[in-house]
């Protein structure tokens, strides 16, 4: 897999683990520290050489002043966020390293109890998350994810648009369930071997064309020995006619090959919005909506997410398509579409690597339908739990059940079947040992009745990101000091003026100013440091809250224009295909298009699904207190 190789550094380009097979590629079009360092002026390497020195040392004694000239708990609290800000923004030491900070620095300061800041580590939607993951991770363990995915590019077909189409929706919906990192390090080689077979057979087809002309021009040169001059001009004559022509149709290719792999770390973005465990920011913000609104009865649940971020999702992915293709493909309807046509010889040999991949997994077996029915229950369960307009599963099977259970109960009930249940069906072989009975084998007698199961520790401690985890936890203990010690409430009312502006213009500029620095900071730490500051803004202007925390918590995930912003970026970065400024100038527009849909989102469906016209009262009485 190709999770080993993120350890970023967004000042310097990316930097991987020696041992990755990546590591070739991915310093390709990047900048590494060394070259970095060899163009800077002569006057600033020493700068850079210390770069990573002076951030982590200088960065707390310069911001020493401020706890010790204004000596409040709102000011210990704000030093020890600003410190890990810049931490967080430039990586000087890993996300997770900077996250644990709060345990040691908030009891040692005086801004909370190490009991209360140890607890927002592991705390309920930390578990949501953790459940989550484990049942991705089994989908990825078994192969059902890549089934999926070949299984509905057959169904599409292969003409270029709907290749692409196929490319992108297969992403997205895996996204909404599994890691975007996951989905892209899936998806790409699987893009990559179409595109090398549509490769080939061009070049099979362009090499049999020329022998043909070759050889007809031999015919004509017997015939008419006396103009073999004037044959011969001829025929160089047309080679240079239809240079051209060869180079066009190569640039076209080209440009088609950057569309079809600039889709897939696309739609793996926008496809990780649709659903509340889809990518870390959408945690984050259920987690500090808990944390600052305890009494908001679990306004954001999985339901309420999937309701209002599905069809921006929907919207979004059909924007970025349509871009996609007019960027790389043109305004070709029939060629692209295959209107009316046939299919060629290359669609036919891409079509055939398709169903050669999808022949290599065999049928389904005992293991893939076992996890493809657990995560159809776990959706189940999660619509179900609470929908709202009926009573939930929870209300109706126990006692108080909407008060104690909340959507981490079916994300860890089903975890924990993958760990019970058996990879293989359970042979039943009778209890009669007797050596006559030939069909019993003395492998057979041996075996266990239950087989290992569908999942195991050792493969879950292998895969899970456990920096993310962290990360999560990181942030909870932050939002939750910030609003215990006076914090947030001090910022809400720097923030009053703002009131005057109306509240669709403050969302589309939240979504705007996070969209852009998303683009040099890890998404989760974007909304994690961004959104108990907007709710302290809507608190002061008192609008609701999600009214500007929905907007920032999407646009967080809006990385699009640089390899550095996300992972699926760099993954596909590092295949080669497309250069930075190829990324730049189709991300900036993409970048747009999302803020479009989430503000469209917002001012739409979002006001009467979250009362948003309303300043709740659960908001009303956490400001007081």
């Amino acid at each position: 897999m190709l999770e080993p190789f993120f350890h970023w550094r967004q000042a310097t380009g990316i930097q991987v683990l020696a041992n990755s097979p990546l590591s070739a590629r991915l310093c390709t079009g990047v900048k590494c520290v060394s070259s970095v360092l060899s163009m800077a002026p002569t006057c600033l390497q020493p700068l850079l050489r210390y770069r990573s020195f002076a951030i982590l040392f200088l960065t707390p004694l310069l911001l020493l002043p401020l706890p010790l000239v204004v000596p409040t708990k709102e000011a210990r609290c704000a030093y020890i966020i600003i410190i890990m800000a810049v931490y967080w923004c430039t990586e000087v030491i890993p996300l997770s390293v900077t996250s644990l900070m709060p345990v040691v620095f908030f009891p040692l300061l005086g801004v909370q109890t190490s009991k209360k800041v140890c607890l927002q580590y592991l705390n309920s939607t930390v578990m949501l998350f953790f459940g989550g993951l484990i049942v991705a991770i089994s989908v990825e363990q078994w192969n059902l994810h890549k089934r999926i995915a070949l299984r509905v590019l057959l169904i599409l077909g292969v003409k270029p648009a709907l290749l692409m189409l196929g490319f992108m929706l297969v992403t997205a919906f895996l996204s909404m369930w599994i890691s975007n990192t996951a989905t892209t390090a899936m998806m790409v080689p699987i893009v990559q071997a179409v595109l090398d077979e549509l490769d080939i057979t061009e070049h099979e087809l362009t090499t049999v064309e020329p022998a043909t002309g070759q050889t007809n021009a031999a015919i004509e040169l017997e015939e008419k020995s006396k103009s073999g001059s004037t044959a011969v001009s001829g025929v160089s004559n047309e080679q240079v006619t239809d240079d051209p022509k060869s180079s066009e149709e190569t640039k076209r290719r080209k440009s088609i090959c950057k569309g079809m792999t600039l889709c897939v770390c696309y739609a793996a973005s926008i496809g990780g919005t649709a659903t509340l465990t889809g990518t870390g920011p959408n945690v984050v913000l259920k987690g500090q909506m808990n944390q600052l609104y305890p009494d908001s009865n679990d306004i954001v649940d999985f339901a309420s997410w999937f309701g209002f971020s599905f069809p921006n999702m929907v919207l979004m992915l059909t924007l970025a398509w349509l871009w996609l293709q007019c960027s790389f493909m043109g305004l070709n309807i029939k060629k692209n579409w295959g209107c009316g046509t046939q299919k060629t010889d290359k669609e036919k040999a891409a079509y055939s690597v398709l169903k050669a991949e999808m022949k290599k997994l065999g049928p389904m077996s005992y293991a893939e339908i076992n996890v493809l029915l657990l995560f159809i229950l776990l959706v189940l369960l999660w619509f179900s739990r609470n929908p709202g307009f009926i009573k939930g599963w929870a209300s109706i099977l126990f006692k108080g059940g909407e008060k104690y259970i909340t959507d981490s109960v079916p994300a860890m009930f089903v975890a924990l079947l993958l760990f019970v249940l058996p990879a293989h069906k359970p042979k039943c072989i009778g209890w009669n040992t007797s050596t006559s009975d030939s069909e019993q084998t003395e492998e057979d007698k041996k075996k266990q009745f239950f087989s290992p199961p569908l999942l195991e520790w050792n493969v879950v401690q292998r895969k899970m990101p456990w920096n993310i985890v962290l990360l999560l936890g990181g942030g909870f203990a932050l939002a939750d000091a910030s609003a215990n010690s006076g914090l947030s409430a001090w910022i809400g009312r720097q923030m009053t003026p703002l009131g005057s502006i109306p509240p669709w213009a403050i969302a589309s500029v939240i979504s705007f100013i996070t969209a852009v620095c998303t683009e040099c900071t890890s998404n989760t730490a974007t909304a994690t440091l961004f959104l108990p500051v907007f709710s302290s803004l809507a608190e002061s202007i008192r609008i609701h809250p999600l009214y500007v925390m929905l907007p920032g918590t999407l646009s967080a995930s809006f990385a699009f224009m640089l390899p550095v912003a996300t992972p699926p970026n760099a993954i596909v970065f590092s295949y080669g295909h497309i250069r930075v400024l190829d990324m730049v100038k189709s991300g900036l527009v993409l970048n747009i298009i999302g803020v479009c849909c989430v503000s469209l989102a917002i001012n739409t469906w979002g006001r009467p699904m979250f009362q948003l016209d309303t300043f709740p009262a659960w908001a009303n009485s956490t400001r007081s207190q």
